[in-house]
């Protein structure tokens, strides 16, 4: 992927990552000889945003963050449980029963924040940039799809 135009001249990116989408949760103090510092909660954070960073930046290509306001569009897909599934002859099949959306933890807007903090700096300036956001979690092959559009290139 590359970033591309609109008619509008605006620019906009998508990307793709694989794996378990990872919140970004509070921060602890840690200390030892001496030393304080400050770390996330969930040690999964980081190779999460890691490898969401990486993906932007293969996305990006070389080229510089997108400018002004932006809007983000992203779908953070998450494995089903077990239970969603029926067993015996229908065994891999999604029970009738088994919900569309995926209501449970982690919660959105921490997915949100580890995401934000990944692309800022490849993708945008600052995730401050951000000022519209269309975020949904779906159970799917777990990762994420996200695409960032320069707000020039929307009709509102």
């Amino acid at each position: 992927m590359t970033v591309h135009l609109l008619a509008t001249g605006a620019r906009y990116v998508s990307f793709d990552v694989v794996g378990v989408p990872q919140p970004q949760g509070s921060k602890t103090r840690a200390s030892a000889g001496g030393r304080t510092w400050v770390r996330e909660d969930n040690p999964q954070t980081e190779p999460w945003r890691n490898a969401v960073a990486a993906a932007a930046l293969r996305a990006m290509d070389g080229s510089d963050p997108l400018a002004g306001p932006l809007v983000l569009d992203v779908t953070f897909r998450f494995p089903r449980p077990k239970a969603h599934y029926r067993t015996g002859a229908h065994a891999g099949e999604v029970k009738e029963s088994a919900p569309e959306w995926c209501s449970t933890r982690p919660d959105l807007d921490k997915l949100l924040r580890a995401l934000g903090d990944a692309i800022t700096g490849i993708v945008c300036l600052d995730d401050a940039q951000l000022v519209e956001v269309e975020a949904v979690k779906a159970y799917g092959p777990p990762g994420l799809h996200a695409t960032v559009y320069e707000i020039g290139g929307l009709s509102r």
